[in-house]
């Protein structure tokens, strides 16, 4: 059983229906890792592996999000991110792998090493690309003329609608699940990285809806115009009364039974920004939990885990990290292209 919402609440199953794009359930084990205060044991999700073409946590939102794509009869589907956005690449990836096209509008971004890469799967992928920046209005009149008259259903960033957030809860059921079958223990703490703020909420709502009392800590990687608690508590008070307009069986009031904590310490000054203890905490997931991460997302959320779990207060507390890095490798190199033609110039910095 790897839809273990559906499982659970039929009626939403039926008038919520999903489009199978991931390989579910993700594993979920135990791995030893040294501190400060001796030998622990953290628990590790690997939601790196959701998919066969990509990974990572954007899959288990767009298996709803494309499914309405479809059933809205959309040819093409359009969504938002950064230069290297890990959502715009996998929107685009699994939009073709079901027949639909897929425009891109981007945003710069800090150079990241894994920009090239991700621009060359986008041109070999055929995703139409377009740079917007400048002010509101500029940003708005860019949105209109690629949009108008194209039969195109608008994804947000991140996935990250009430819609896409439904993922998440299916994969803390999921996680659930794993628990009661002895897969793994419970953790009193859940560490994930928070950037459009849909899948932590997710995985409180799932919680709060599997009874578990573990504590989410949502660790901020973007701006706090994008992430904020006030934004985070209205996206998960719209989710769960949408659910409950869908399936009655599924509490209203599903938003204050979370656990979540809004975590703002691991920063690091800003988005796709780094700093020693980031970069020290992907060192340490590689060298001691063969993980491999990356500074922008899950760096920031594993040094928040790392930096916890040496704390006396936490000498108790098991702790479990939900890995949303796609771990899927791509099948592209990072050279500038020799037909730059399809790749907006102002583009062509990140290959310097």
């Amino acid at each position: 059983m790897s839809d273990h919402l559906a499982a659970a609440f039929p009626q939403l199953a039926s008038n919520l229906p999903k489009i199978v794009l991931a390989d579910l359930p993700t594993p979920v084990t135990e791995l030893p890792i040294a501190t400060a205060l001796g030998q622990r044991q953290i628990s590790v999700k690997y939601d790196n592996e959701t998919g066969r073409l990509y990974g990572g946590n954007k899959v288990r939102k767009l298996e709803y999000l494309l499914q309405r794509a479809h059933d809205k009869n959309a040819r093409r589907v359009a969504t938002f991110g950064t230069v290297a956005s890990n959502h715009a690449l996998a929107t685009s990836i699994y939009a073709r792998s079901i027949g639909l096209d897929c425009t891109c509008l981007l945003y710069h971004q800090k150079r990241t090493p894994n920009a090239p890469s991700v621009l060359n799967m986008h041109l070999q992928n055929e995703t139409e690309l377009v740079p917007v920046g400048g002010s509101r209005k500029e940003q708005v009149r860019t949105m209109r003329r690629y949009f108008r008259d194209r039969d195109i259903r608008v994804i947000p960033a991140g996935g990250s609608s009430w819609l896409g957030v439904v993922g998440f809860i299916n994969g803390a059921l999921e996680l659930a699940a794993q628990i009661a079958t002895g897969e793994v223990c419970a953790p009193d703490r859940l560490y994930v990285a928070n950037g459009t703020m849909g899948t932590a909420a997710g995985i409180a709502l799932g919680l709060a809806l599997a009874e578990l009392p573990i504590e989410v800590q949502a660790v901020r990687v973007t701006h706090d115009f994008v992430a904020s608690p006030p934004a985070m508590r209205r996206l998960m008070v719209k989710t769960a009364t949408m659910l409950n307009r869908l399936d009655a069986s599924i509490p209203a009031d599903l938003a204050d039974r979370t656990r979540l904590r809004f975590r703002d310490e691991f920063f690091a000054g800003g988005y796709a920004h780094t700093n020693e203890e980031t970069v020290s905490a992907v060192d340490i997931a590689r060298e001691q939990l063969g993980l491999s991460l990356e500074t922008t997302y899950t760096g920031k959320a594993m040094a928040a885990l790392l930096h916890d779990i040496e704390q006396p207060e936490f000498a108790a507390r098991s702790m479990l990290f939900w890995n949303t890095y796609n771990s899927r490798p791509l099948p592209v190199g990072n050279e500038r292209p020799s037909d730059v033609s399809r790749l907006p110039e102002e583009f062509l910095r990140y290959y310097d």
